[in-house]
Order: structure tokens, then sequence, then C-alpha cells
């Protein structure tokens, strides 16, 4: 694969490039860049399979750098600091992302990852999923990439009812009656939803709080939504969510 690295720090751009070396020998980096107008610049140029782009720069981040391309016919892994947005972002996506400072495991991972996907020639959406995201101002119309045995599915967060436990697995309730189930817990959605609109009511229970249109008092009490499910509510989280209304 031939891949650009577009980081602004001089010292991550030199180990990716060893790790690389040494760790992902059917990559080959074949430009660098320092700033989000020379990384376009560099794509255009050289048109890679592969980018490795930080997502946090001077004069420009990861996301205006994919807003100046003119064509994103190449996969993506974003290199980053913990930033919340930034995580939430691409959680949404299911974007490969990797962490500061660099794990040579979870590069070889996402590197292989990226590896098959290109050997399916499959369309990649995940880029063009975060993009979109970034620019709706509207959380609820901003979408959800959800893994299934086969693929994935992209949805609108305003088609997802609620979302259930069931062990390390998800149950997606949709507006229009289906069910998905996605092997991901509760815990990581929690974390992409809860800025959209969202509330973890229950150890079992994530609920879009668009869709809630009552409650029940009780020890915790109850929820009651559109689509007609009654929703349990931990005493722990009962008054938090009384808050929220």
């Amino acid at each position: 694969m031939r891949a650009i690295i577009v980081e602004d720090e001089l010292a991550s751009r030199e180990t990716l490039q060893a790790y690389l070396s040494k760790y992902c020998e059917d990559v080959e980096v074949i430009a660098e860049a320092a700033t989000a107008q020379d990384g376009i610049a560099a794509i255009h140029q050289h048109r890679p399979d592969l980018v490795f782009l930080d997502v946090e720069m001077p004069f420009g981040n990861a996301f205006d750098l994919l807003e100046g391309v003119d064509k994103i016919d190449f996969e993506v892994i974003f290199v980053t600091a913990y930033s919340q947005y930034a995580m939430q972002a691409l959680n949404c996506s299911a974007a490969y992302y990797l962490l500061k400072p660099l794990d040579i495991d979870e590069l070889v991972s996402a590197v292989e990852k990226v590896k098959a996907r290109l050997a399916a020639q499959e369309e990649s959406v995940h880029t063009r999923v975060l993009l979109d995201n970034i620019k709706l101002v509207n959380r609820q119309r901003q979408k959800v990439v959800l893994p299934v045995l086969d693929g994935f599915e992209v949805v609108q967060v305003q088609d997802i009812v609620r979302c259930q436990a069931q062990g390390n697995f998800t149950d997606f309730i949709m507006a229009e009656g289906k069910k998905r189930m996605i092997c991901r817990t509760l815990k990581f959605y929690e974390e992409v939803l809860t800025p959209l609109g969202f509330a973890r009511v229950h150890k079992s229970h994530l609920v879009n709080l668009d869709y809630v249109v009552g409650y029940k008092k009780g020890k915790g009490g109850q929820l009651a939504l559109k689509n007609g499910d009654v929703v349990d509510v931990s005493p722990a989280r009962k008054q938090q969510l009384l808050d929220y209304f």
C-alpha cells in the first residue's frame, strides 16, 4: 500500500515511519506533510492508497484537509491525542484511528483492517459519514455506522429509538420496528450516542430522549416511548433523567 503521513510534529512522523518500516512491510511511505495544505497537495500529486492523518494540526485540522481533497478514494487512519469531540466523531463513523502515543499492536491491526478492505475492493463510507457528521449542526440528523455480521449499515441517529444490552452485544431498536444486534457493548454506544441526545437510564438501556413521551413514577420509574416500548429507569439514574426534563 502506498501511504502518506500528514503530521505536524517531526518526531511523530519519524516514529510512525520507523514503526511502519519495521512492522508493516506492505506499507510504503511515499510522502510526508506537516500541514493540512501540504497534505492536500501531496494527496493530489501521489494518489495514495492510505493516509495517516493527524486530527489536530496548526492552520487546519484533519477535517479541513479532507474537505479540501477533490476525491476521497483512499483509506484514512486518523492519529490523535485524546479529544472528546474527535473521538465521538470518529466512533460514530467507525473510522480507523490510533491514539498517541502510538501502540505498535494497534498500528498493525489498523493497517491489516485497511488491507482487508482494499483487497475486498469495498467502497469506503467511513470517511464520508465522518465528514457529513462534522457539517451537521442538528445532532439527530447525524449518522452512525453499525458493524453487522456481513458488513456494516449506516443509520441516522433520529431513526434509533433505543439500545439494549445483551452481554457483549447491543440490540438497536429502530423507529421502523426492526431490531439489529451489533457486536459491541452498550458502554461503547453510551459514549458515542450520549452527545447526540441519548441517555443511559438503566444498566441495560440507552434511550433516544426525542422518543420519550411519558414517565411513570416508581422506585426508579419507567419511561414510555413513542413506539410503545416501556423502559425501566434505575434508581441511581432517576434524578439525572428528571433534571433533564
